[in-house]
């Protein structure tokens, strides 16, 4: 997306196109529209400065590229500690099985150590699914964040071009009741 593209009227992305992580396409459409409200912001008669501008250039895309490393490191952390369980409980299960099968275990034991295995791999399997459902809710509020911003965005193109045609109109106006006092001025 380009910035003449930002500044026109566009939808945002759907919400249910938002599921788990943003995409990298949805990151850089983000810091394009951070860009694009930095220039407004600093917006004077003579411009931005060059140097302004691409330090919060290069702020936006680090802090971008810091946020999906750092969910990447989390997702890679929970995955780890699933694996690590759900081995942990089969050897767990597979020991106590073993010694129950050549009867060298009691039966409460076997059940009672093999049901705590079992237990602590749901939990940890329950966590996944809580994360992952945590991660959708939060995309969920990112997209209605980002929509609320481009709502605003529109809202305040349209009060400028009223603004200046109510400014032209004004002008207009002043012209008008300057000629119409033919120009004199009152002492």
């Amino acid at each position: 997306m380009t910035i003449p593209d930002l500044l026109q009227d566009t939808p945002g992305p759907d919400p249910a196109e938002m599921a788990g992580n943003p995409s990298p396409e949805e990151r850089a459409d983000y810091v394009v529209r951070r860009l694009a409200q930095f220039i407004r912001d600093g917006r004077t008669i003579e411009g931005m400065p060059y140097k302004q501008w691409e330090q919060m250039a290069q702020t936006e895309i680090a802090n971008a590229v810091a946020d999906a490393e750092n969910n990447m490191m989390r997702d890679d952390m929970v995955s780890k500690r699933l694996l690590f369980t759900t081995g942990a409980a089969l050897v767990t299960i597979g020991f106590w099985g073993t010694a129950f099968a050549f009867d060298k275990a009691h039966y409460l034991l076997t059940a009672i150590v093999c049901g705590v295995a079992g237990i602590v791999l749901l939990a940890v399997a329950a966590e996944w699914r809580v994360r992952k459902y945590l991660k959708g809710r939060q995309a969920r509020r990112r997209a209605e964040t980002l929509s609320r911003v481009e709502d605003l965005n529109r809202r305040i193109r349209k009060m400028e071009k009223e603004l200046e045609k109510e400014a032209e109109g004004l002008e207009k106006a002043l012209k008008v009741a300057t000629r119409s006092w033919g120009g004199k001025k009152r002492a």
